[in-house]
């Protein structure tokens, strides 16, 4: 009896303990949700160490027995590698690290709590608790890139993982409590041969089977909707990684003007057209990026004329560009809908929102046909899809889609709508850095004045500048630091 009230008064004692450490902690508002910066949080924890540079891709909050590891723009996180799925993903801002006020409900008290307290009587087994309903999955895609293989799995929930083994011949990776029949997909891409969806009892258990060499899983979660992804990576041998990570100078820069010719893009209330607003605002950044950056600057198109999505990446890979930046307007059915939005590629876009911005912007396609350049929807499908550099260079995407963005969204005071990830067509091809910029919304009336304004015009420009200008001094401390001359460049 005397143990029984000492392991309750520990327990009562752990709980308050973990209600107190997130107590107080401010919020900030971002994106239209509440947000606490990740500095107060380990402020708050008793020993925490936090290593959460503004520039860097994650961040990683330790305890006395727990390490939780931080994505930028993901909702998912590492709790000691195990995932946990927030409601809003992780943001930085101005190169604060935010994480959504969630966080301190869900999972603060589980690190302040610390590790299970050990009691000299031992706790007889507790029976397993009820099943909840099994999450169903909804599709089982794959995608196959020259550096990975990505098995996506879109459930109707969250669901939880675990890495089960990782050999020579196969991967495992349990799928707690997903239902769904068991199913075989052939991917015989030289790497990966297939990939197999077993029942295991009330779990999912998948199976990457390889051809030969073992690779190494790389696993992330995105919501809207629910989605586990499994990025199997080829190996590398030394050669290719030192010759992957070199780091070389920033030269040229293709400005990408959306749209053109019989492809009008949207148009407002009072009839502004899309291809005429990004042209003039592409030029104003033009020439602002060769007087400030000294780089050298080209266009896809300087007139009102018609470029195929697939022409204007490859007009920047022929041209050796180091970055590649699309600028649009948007477009919205309510017409209040107003801010800025900033993409970068991938095949499994943030969510639904950015799904439907890439598939409009992406119906280009169909006035390529009417231009006598067809193409048919499974080409369309494998560009957009084809990540031959976007799968190396999709870190540093990133990275300058959130400068960029954060530069023209603080300066303009603008709506804040986020940096997001889709299957642009126009940025599948790039051999770089690459991003897409949209500008506002001309279909909203109010935006549609401002974005008349020539003064305004200048002074979107000058933000998208000053974004690219911060971009390419964090580029340049980088370069300086892997010791090798910001002056020249390899052939």
């Amino acid at each position: 009896m005397r143990a029984r009230r000492l392991r309750l008064a520990i327990v009562v004692l752990l709980v308050l303990r973990a209600g107190a450490a997130g107590a107080g902690l401010p919020t900030v508002s971002h994106e239209g949700r509440p947000y606490v910066e990740l500095r107060r949080v380990a402020a708050s924890l008793r020993s925490a160490t936090l290593e959460a540079p503004g520039a860097a891709v994650q961040a990683r909050l330790t305890t006395r027995a727990h390490v939780v590891t931080f994505t930028r723009n993901w909702s998912q996180i590492l709790v000691n590698d195990t995932p946990v799925v927030l409601d809003a993903p992780v943001r930085v801002k101005r190169g604060v690290w935010l994480v959504p006020e969630s966080f301190v409900s869900r999972v603060l008290p589980r690190l302040a709590a610390g590790p299970p307290v050990a009691t000299a009587q031992a706790q007889p087994p507790q029976p397993p608790a009820p099943a909840e309903a099994a999450v169903t999955l909804e599709e089982l895609r794959l995608r196959s890139y020259p550096s990975f293989t990505r098995v996506v799995l879109e459930t109707r929930g969250p669901v939880v993982h675990r890495v089960e083994q990782t050999g020579p011949k196969e991967a495992r990776i349990r799928i707690l409590g997903l239902g769904g029949d068991a199913q075989t997909e052939d991917v015989k891409d030289g790497f990966v041969d297939e990939v197999r969806l077993e029942r295991a009892g009330a779990d999912a258990l998948v199976r990457v089977v390889y051809t030969g060499g073992t690779g190494t899983i790389r696993v992330s979660m995105l919501t809207d909707p629910h989605r586990l992804v499994l990025d199997v990576q080829r190996p590398v041998d030394e050669a290719q990684r030192e010759n992957r990570d070199e780091l070389l100078p920033l030269r040229t820069i293709v400005l990408d003007a959306g749209h053109g010719g019989h492809d009008t893009g949207a148009v407002g209330p009072t009839g502004l057209m899309e291809k005429e607003l990004v042209l003039d605002v592409t030029q104003r950044v033009a020439r602002l990026v060769e007087g400030r950056l000294g780089l050298k600057v080209l266009l896809t198109r300087d007139a009102d004329v018609f470029v195929t999505l697939q022409d204007r990446t490859s007009y920047a890979n022929r041209q050796r560009a180091d970055l590649f930046v699309s600028i649009h307007a948007n477009a919205h059915r309510v017409k209040g809908t107003d801010g800025v939005e900033t993409f970068f590629l991938s095949s499994e876009a943030t969510d639904n929102a950015a799904r439907q911005v890439a598939a409009a912007e992406n119906g280009v396609i169909q006035l390529e046909k009417a231009a006598g350049r067809g193409t048919s929807k499974a080409d369309v499908l494998k560009t957009i899809l084809w990540d031959l550099a976007q799968s190396e260079f999709q870190t540093e995407s990133a990275r300058l889609a959130e400068i960029v963005h954060d530069s023209v969204t603080q300066t303009l005071r603008m709506s804040n709508r986020g940096v997001k990830q889709a299957g642009f067509y126009v940025l599948g091809g790039a051999a770089m850095p690459a991003i897409l910029l949209e500008i506002g919304f001309v279909t909203n009336p109010r935006e549609e004045r401002r974005l008349k304004d020539s003064h305004y015009r200048d002074e979107l420009a000058r933000a998208i500048l000053a974004g690219l200008v911060e971009y390419k001094r964090h580029w340049d401390q980088r370069l300086r630091a892997a010791g090798e001359p910001a002056g020249q460049r390899a052939p």
